[in-house]
């Protein structure tokens, strides 16, 4: 159950390609986390998009859009979800994302920065509750963190 910010420069991923590019996201997003296929549990995954207007993006203070495609990830996930290796699989899964979705006639070098935040315990609202660790694995379907299901309260108790 993540909450994705991608930042990618404008105009980079047009129409298919944006479509491409959110369910590649989502895909990484459902393999990484371990969520079953489930449609509403997949319904967690949040992924919006910012777009950088050309110029407003540069790496070591100067604007290098002609030669490359500078994108970023920020994965807001509740702490606990992912370990190091599913994050190391995340990395790549989204890198891989990013590039498969790429326009065909697109011949800058693609740049992908991926910041993971978990978030601390007891530290995300959803709705009107504060949720924990099994709240998530219950409503999510974690599939490595349905031990903890069990032995949480029900949402709202």
């Amino acid at each position: 159950m993540p909450n994705i910010v991608l930042r990618i420069p404008k105009h980079a991923f047009p129409g298919a390609q944006r479509a491409a590019l959110v369910h590649g996201i989502n895909e990484a997003a459902a393999a990484a986390e371990r969520l079953p296929v489930d449609p509403r549990k997949r319904f967690l995954c949040w992924v919006l998009i910012e777009e950088i207007e050309v110029g407003n993006w540069t790496c070591g203070g100067a604007d290098v859009s002609s030669q490359f495609l500078p994108c970023m990830a920020v994965i807001h996930v509740p702490d606990g979800v992912l370990d190091d290796a599913a994050r190391a699989a995340y990395t790549c899964l989204l890198h891989a994302a990013f590039q498969n979705a790429m326009p065909v006639d697109e011949k800058r070098k693609l740049l992908t920065s991926i910041v993971f935040n978990s978030v601390e315990d007891g530290s995300w609202g959803v709705g009107n509750e504060v949720w924990r660790l099994p709240d998530f694995a219950r409503a999510a379907g974690f599939e490595h963190l349905q031990h903890l299901v069990a032995v949480a309260a029900p949402q709202g108790a």
